[in-house]
């Protein structure tokens, strides 16, 4: 056995490598690996938090984040004066050890992307900064408040008062006018599509979606309907007029108003009369993805175009994998209520019911106010990381990227001035842990840009966001000079 000395030397040692002071990240990643190397096995002891902070000369705070990410993903048990273990409950090394998955395209490549561990990832949230104390205790509640008779099958739509809570939260926040009745709670983002497609359209309609858009979204949607049009975006979002010219009998267009994903454009008031006026006229539906609506810096937060649907075609979707965490794997959507019966019906079929203890967690959460105070922390420390980004982002490569500052959200698009090399630099980049994606990709039609979709949310100094830039220095310098 592995004594908590010895760990405590091999994680400093392994630490003391890195360029910059060791985070939470670092010591989450390095625990998780030797858990998986077997380094680690199942009942080990692991130091206290006390003494691998002073051993690190690091803060308690930024331990306890390591530990509380660890202990929730089920790799270390808390055991009260017996300290803390890896879970003794863990299969042998060989049967955790995860191998990274074949490549077989570019879209494959997109798709695993948010399978390894590295920094600048997109659509990470600062889970530095999160409240775990109070969410673990949230947890520990809502684990011994269970009843024999909730155990069984969870409700279809949701649990009522996680349910009530988001429409509150939807009606002060977003003014999205709705009820509990008209949320219906899913797996997240490909569980607001699916389900929604399901709902509405059959195998039958047309889907129109925004060029670029999220590469999940189109790889999903590629198996769920026959046609699937690409409308092109500019500075005002998606071009309505086109929808409307090219693209006729599209049934249901699929919107990022608020932060176009990936390009963070706001959809213009007219455009967004213009395409309510669209759906009501040809009895089409929109759904609107409000992809980082909760993050604006510079302004008030943009109305929902859920806000301004007179007609109820709107069919507003969230989830909670940026406002709190990816791993919490709850979405919700707003039904139209003239279809809300459809929607239970394919909900009954599809789902089933979410599993009912994180939502009593996540209610609790919702209600208690931590929520709303954690939100607006996050708005004032995202747009302080995003500018200490951008700021190293140039003074590492200076005259290589051009970053148009968007209004908030959790990533920046820096695009190539000259190059249209993006893919190759982004293998380049993730090769050293940067996780960055390439914006190519993400269009469907030949008139695309190029460029790196940047995550900086978790960037804790200018100094981290200097040093991590600087990983990829050589290589970028050397891929540009060949590309041009």
């Amino acid at each position: 056995m592995i004594r908590a000395h010895d760990i405590v030397k091999r994680v400093k040692k392994r630490l003391m490598r890195q360029d910059m002071k060791p985070g939470y990240r670092e010591i989450y990643q390095r625990y998780r690996q030797n858990i998986h190397d077997g380094l680690l096995k199942p009942g080990d002891r692991v130091p206290s938090i006390r003494v691998l902070a002073q051993e690190l000369q690091v803060a308690k705070k930024t331990v306890e984040a390591a530990y509380a990410v660890l202990v929730g993903e089920g790799y270390l048990v808390s055991r009260g004066p017996q300290g803390t273990l890896v879970n003794p409950a863990l299969t042998v090394p060989a049967q955790l050890a995860q191998t990274a998955p074949a490549v077989t395209g570019d879209d494959d490549a997109l798709l695993a992307s948010d399978e390894h561990d590295g920094f600048l990832r997109p659509g990470l949230p600062s889970l530095d900064q999160f409240p775990y104390k109070k969410w673990l205790l949230l947890s520990a509640r809502a684990t011994r408040a269970m009843r024999p008779e909730e155990m069984v099958n969870p409700p279809v739509a949701g649990y009522a008062p996680l349910r009530a809570a988001i429409a509150s939260y939807l009606t002060l926040s977003r003014g999205v006018a709705c009820t509990a009745d008209d949320i219906f709670i899913t797996n997240g983002y490909r569980g607001n599509l699916l389900l929604t497609v399901q709902a509405l359209l059959g195998r039958e309609g047309s889907v129109a979606m925004e060029d670029p858009a999220y590469f999940l979204g189109q790889r999903l949607l590629k198996t769920l309907t026959p046609h699937l049009y690409a409308v092109p975006v500019d500075n005002e979002g998606l071009q309505v007029d086109y929808l409307q010219r090219h693209h006729p009998d599209a049934r249901l267009a699929i919107v990022t108003p608020t932060h176009h994903s990936p390009l963070g454009v706001s959809l213009s008031l007219p455009r967004k009369q213009q395409l309510l006026a669209w759906a009501s006229r040809h009895h089409a539906w929109i759904v609107e993805d409000d992809y980082d609506g909760e993050f604006h810096f510079t302004r008030n937060v943009l109305p929902s175009l859920k806000s301004l649907d007179t007609d109820d075609r709107v069919i507003y979707i969230g989830t909670f994998s940026k406002t709190i965490m990816p791993s919490v794997r709850i979405g919700y959507l707003v039904m139209p209520r003239a279809a809300r019966h459809a929607f239970l019906q394919s909900g009954a079929l599809l789902t089933g019911g979410q599993p009912l203890l994180m939502q009593k967690i996540l209610a609790a959460f919702l209600t208690g106010g931590e929520f709303y105070t954690h939100l607006r922390k996050m708005r004032a420390l995202y747009q302080q990381r995003r500018a200490m980004a951008i700021t190293a982002l140039h003074a590492v490569y200076p005259g290589v990227f051009e970053t148009p500052l968007e209004d908030g959200g959790m990533h920046v698009v820096a695009y190539l001035k000259t190059a249209t090399c993006d893919e190759a630099l982004a293998r380049l980049w993730q090769q050293r842990q940067l996780h960055v994606s390439a914006l190519s990709p993400w269009y469907r039609r030949p008139d695309k840009r190029y460029g790196l979709i940047i995550g900086y949310a978790s960037l804790r100094s200018a100094e981290e966001a200097a040093a991590l830039f600087t990983r990829a220095r050589h290589a970028t310098q050397t891929l540009l000079g060949a590309d041009a």
